[in-house]
């Protein structure tokens, strides 16, 4: 499929999930949740290590196929907005936010189909604050104003 066509179907499946959940706020509980634990729960659960953990042996814990422990709201978060600033974003991303176009290291996790993985993006970007509040930054690069387009409802 051509990149054209690929950006096209993205930007229709966005669309109709994003229809679909506007009339009711997307939340970790109802929406986040569920699909976290389809997608990313047997890598990032509570067998995993926390981030600093994570970070001491990070060679280690990838062998071990675990990554940084997310299984609560609260933890997600840490990937979100701090301290792990704009972490989920830059992890999930589809490339249509980078200036080479290069998909972040675990979109392909999120469904095996591209049109799934758009879908359950659009979940997550959602959940976030949609795109104005998919912001890529890293910690200590993000402003205050930024900060407060999160809206990270459980």
């Amino acid at each position: 499929m051509g990149k054209n066509l690929a950006s096209v179907l993205a930007a229709a499946v966005t669309g109709l999930v994003m229809a679909g959940t506007a009339a009711s706020e997307v939340t970790y509980r109802d929406h986040v949740r569920p699909l976290w634990e389809a997608k990313c729960a047997a890598c990032h659960g509570a067998e995993s290590p926390y981030l600093g953990e994570f970070e001491e042996d990070q060679e280690r814990y990838k062998r071990e196929l675990k990554g940084p422990r997310m299984d609560t709201h609260a933890d997600l978060i840490f990937f979100v907005a701090w301290p792990d600033t704009g972490a989920l974003m830059r992890r999930l991303d589809d490339g249509s936010n980078t200036t080479d176009g290069k998909p972040g290291n675990m979109y392909e996790h999120l469904g095996e189909t591209e049109t799934q993985r758009q879908r359950n993006l659009a979940v997550f970007k959602a959940w976030v604050g949609g795109d104005d509040a998919w912001i890529m930054k890293r910690p200590g690069e993000i402003t205050k104003e930024e900060l407060d387009r999160f809206r990270l409802a459980y």
